[in-house]
């Protein structure tokens, strides 16, 4: 199509974001941006992550491949720099490709074969980030951010921007770095003034490349991505007071429900577990006492709330500044997160290998006027492996057959669902922590590696996922179906770079 009518691209992400946080399904909750989209696109209820640890799931993203492919498996693990992007393909197609917030996709530790820059000292060197703004990961423009909270993973192009602001003194505000990450202690109201935190600075330099590329009249791909709400719970004020701890209602554990799981579930109600048949030299997400007071999580979730209200007003400026523009007739604008996050579900906080909907179920909405239906909601199953294959395609421009993921835009645009099932990897250590698992319509299986347990869920019957049938009698049929489904399915997702042009 030509160019004065190609789409622009916004792809707005959060971080670790569980999926019922939505103003739209939950009363609870003030999120007027996001039920904006909600109401002028469509909300998809059965969105899931391709995995559920940061790093492989933004790898995904940006790669429309499965982390056993870009080969950033976990958290730690770098994607290779060389691995194509879906900002390579626009960028090959005179888009801008433009990446502002949170990267990740390298490991805050930086040896021989894996070099990092987002590690220290580097993320800390502001000489180094005032000159260095991409290339990066087909991107030709990056300003990013690596921190969450007070973490002392501070620096980069966020920390310029705060003295640009005249906070010179930025450092007292996060923990300083000394090998370690230890936890500060501080919880819920955070005395960083609310101007200089990092949503309003993700916000602000959105608009100002969006509003750079419509002077230049260029097309752009925009991957704007957001901190919050990933723990630590901490976030300034008014954001910090805005709930009351008393209305929030955690997740439970039912009585026994850990009793058909497998035993690594059972031991997170320990007060001192012992992981150590799980761990190796780097520790596991998850692997420790999930026992927690319940007054203190009511706190943690009123702040979390709070985090996400604080990211939905810069959301906000950024639908405003659509507007304002005059292109959001003619942008493409999709909205989700990397994956879930416990907040008391079957006794569980934060994240781990535990594949309940809370982990692994995501918030989405895709907002493209006259082609996205206004005001709809679809279960139509996505993942977010699809979103590179799908926004190319929005685009007008063909998904390489590298990509994995399933074009899912005549879906979007209210099609024919695209997709039979998800699929899941986790594997945080190979041989100990690596598990899968596939998702229909209805059914839920996961599997794990040289293990004789497993999961099964109806998630009709059981939406809660308090009985797992893996070893009911009753189930064996049905367990043998889905064993063979998932088995097609991991034949199916064979990536196809070159195609066949002879007979021999």
């Amino acid at each position: 199509m030509p160019t004065n009518e190609r789409p622009n691209i916004l792809l707005i992400t959060s971080d670790q974001q569980h999926y019922s946080t939505l103003g739209v399904t939950n009363p609870r909750l003030q999120t007027p941006a996001l039920d904006r989209l909600a109401a002028e696109g469509t909300r998809f209820d059965r969105a899931y992550t391709c995995n559920p640890v940061c790093s492989p799931a933004r790898s995904s993203i940006i790669t429309g491949l499965y982390p056993a492919w870009h080969h950033c498996w976990t958290i730690g693990v770098k994607l290779p720099e060389d691995t194509p992007t879906v900002g390579d393909v626009f960028q090959e197609h005179g888009y801008r490709s433009i990446l502002i917030g949170k990267a990740h996709f390298q490991p805050l530790r930086s040896e021989p074969g894996s070099e990092s820059l987002e590690c220290q000292p580097i993320l800390r060197d502001l000489d180094f980030w005032r000159k260095f703004t991409g290339p990066w990961y087909g991107f030709d423009h990056v300003e990013v951010c690596r921190n969450h909270a007070d973490e002392s993973h501070v620096g980069q192009h966020y920390a310029i921007w705060m003295e640009e602001q005249g906070l010179t003194n930025w450092r007292d505000y996060f923990r300083e770095y000394d090998g370690r990450d230890v936890p500060s202690g501080r919880r819920g109201a955070w005395e960083l003034p609310e101007q200089y935190h990092y949503t309003p600075w993700a916000a602000e330099r959105t608009i100002a490349n969006m509003e750079e590329c419509v002077a230049q009249g260029n097309p752009f791909f925009l991957f704007a991505n957001f901190m919050d709400p990933h723990p630590p719970y901490l976030v300034p004020e008014p954001w910090a007071s805005m709930y009351w701890p008393e209305d929030m209602e955690p997740g439970r554990l039912v009585p026994g429900e850990l009793d058909g799981m497998p035993p690594h579930f059972r031991k997170t109600q320990e007060r001192k577990p012992d992981f150590s048949m799980y761990l190796e030299k780097h520790c596991n997400h998850g692997f420790h006492s999930h026992l927690h007071d319940e007054e203190q999580l009511k706190r943690d979730i009123a702040t979390y709330y709070g985090m996400i209200s604080f990211m939905d007003q810069a959301i906000g400026r950024i639908l405003e500044a659509l507007d304002r523009l005059g292109i959001a007739d003619n942008t493409v604008v999709a909205f989700s997160t990397d994956h879930g996050h416990f907040l008391g579900q079957h006794g569980l906080i934060a994240k781990g290998p535990f594949h309940y909907e809370d982990m692994l179920r995501l918030p989405m909405l895709v907002r493209y006027p006259g082609h996205v239906p206004a005001g709809a909601v679809s279960s139509a199953l996505q993942s977010n492996v699809d979103y590179a294959p799908t926004l190319l395609s929005a685009a007008g421009i063909e998904p390489p057959g590298l990509m994995q993921g399933v074009n899912q835009f005549d879906t979007w645009c209210g099609g024919a669902p695209a997709r039979a099932h998800a699929l899941v990897e986790n594997r945080h250590q190979p041989t100990l922590v690596d598990l899968r698992t596939l998702i229909n319509d209805r059914y839920k299986i996961t599997v794990y590696r040289d293990a004789q347990y497993g999961e099964l869920f109806d998630l009709v019957e059981d939406p809660g996922e308090v009985h797992n049938l893996w070893d009911e009698p009753a189930a064996a049929e049905l367990k043998s179906r889905m064993l063979l489904e998932f088995v097609q399915a991991e034949i199916q997702r064979e990536p196809t770079r070159m195609p066949r042009i002879a007979g021999a």
